[in-house]
């Protein structure tokens, strides 16, 4: 993501990436936006302020996309904090920051607060949009009978959890099994494995700065293992004659029809790429030769860190 970085790529070549995603999905398929009210390092609403300026420069755009952000933690720091006050600072601060360039379509909690119930989370959520905040409720990083119980509240319209050739968990089947009973859709982050899963990057091209370096996967003493499953998979897209992001991004496609792939991008030949994998179909042969390789190389580390891990699957 490019807000996240030290130095943030030029606004034209993201937007062209923006562009390109959005002309892709044709005039009658809304394209998800993923952002949020901490995506940025200094500060930390940049990614807000891009989206800002995106739809300021191309209004035409604006109905074309459907804009979910996340919110719900400290304005100082990343701990959840799902209380009244703090749920409509966050929308408030979001709406503020987008300027009304682009409507919110979809708000949703980063993490699930442990602290207050998620009824109480939800009655709060549904009470900002009856006050016309944004549209639709989202939930993010939730166990599957959190889902169900906040989806009795009020209609979820979508779950974000991490989906990928190395981060299917029990859980994730759980979440993604349970939204389909619900019609919820999944929305489906880091399907490229925070970029490793490309089979074009090692841990020398992340730089020191980078929060990737935290990740237990990315840990020099895993990533040396990890690397053995992008290079099969690797063998496996050259087969098919598709790129390791492309064979990745349609896996995670297959996991059902309302499972959406969101790979992040600011270069617009890479997102041209990923979205071209919308039309790749995995042959039964294809997906069994992928299960036996990811039931045969176990994954090193786990998806998050010490510190994150304790926040998932709220």
């Amino acid at each position: 993501m490019t807000t996240w970085k030290p130095e943030p790529n030029p606004d034209e070549e993201a937007f062209e990436a923006i562009k390109a995603a959005i002309d892709k999905a044709g005039p009658d398929i809304k394209m998800i936006l993923n952002s949020g009210e901490f995506y940025g390092i200094n500060p930390r609403t940049a990614n807000l302020a891009l989206v800002n300026r995106f739809f300021t420069k191309y209004p035409e755009y604006a109905d074309r996309a459907f804009l979910s952000v996340k919110g719900g933690t400290r304005e100082d720091s990343l701990e959840a904090d799902a209380s009244e006050a703090n749920l409509r600072r966050s929308v408030d601060t979001i709406n503020e920051h987008l300027g009304g360039a682009k409507r919110m379509d979809l708000f949703e909690c980063a993490r699930v607060d442990p602290k207050i119930p998620i009824e109480e989370i939800i009655t709060t959520l549904a009470k900002l949009v009856k006050e016309g905040k944004f549209d639709h409720i989202g939930m993010s990083e939730c166990s599957a009978a959190t889902l169900r119980r906040a989806h009795k509240v009020h209609p979820i319209a979508a779950v974000e959890i991490e989906v990928s050739l190395w981060a299917y968990e029990e859980e994730t089947k759980k979440v993604i099994a349970t939204a389909e009973e619900l019609g919820i859709t999944v929305i489906a982050y880091s399907p490229l494995g925070h970029g490793l899963l490309t089979g074009t990057m090692s841990l020398d091209m992340v730089d020191k700065d980078d929060w990737r370096r935290h990740l237990d996967r990315f840990q020099e003493d895993s990533i040396k293992h990890n690397l053995e499953i992008v290079e099969a998979i690797a063998t496996i897209a050259r087969r098919k004659g598709i790129s390791s992001a492309q064979l990745s991004i349609a896996w995670v496609s297959s996991r059902g029809a309302h499972v959406i792939p969101i790979p992040g991008s600011s270069n617009v030949s890479r997102t041209k790429e990923n979205l071209n994998a919308a039309g790749i179909e995995l042959s039964t042969k294809d997906l069994e030769e992928i299960d036996n390789l990811l039931a045969s190389v176990e994954v090193k580390g786990t998806r998050g860190s010490s510190q994150m891990n304790p926040h998932l699957w709220g």
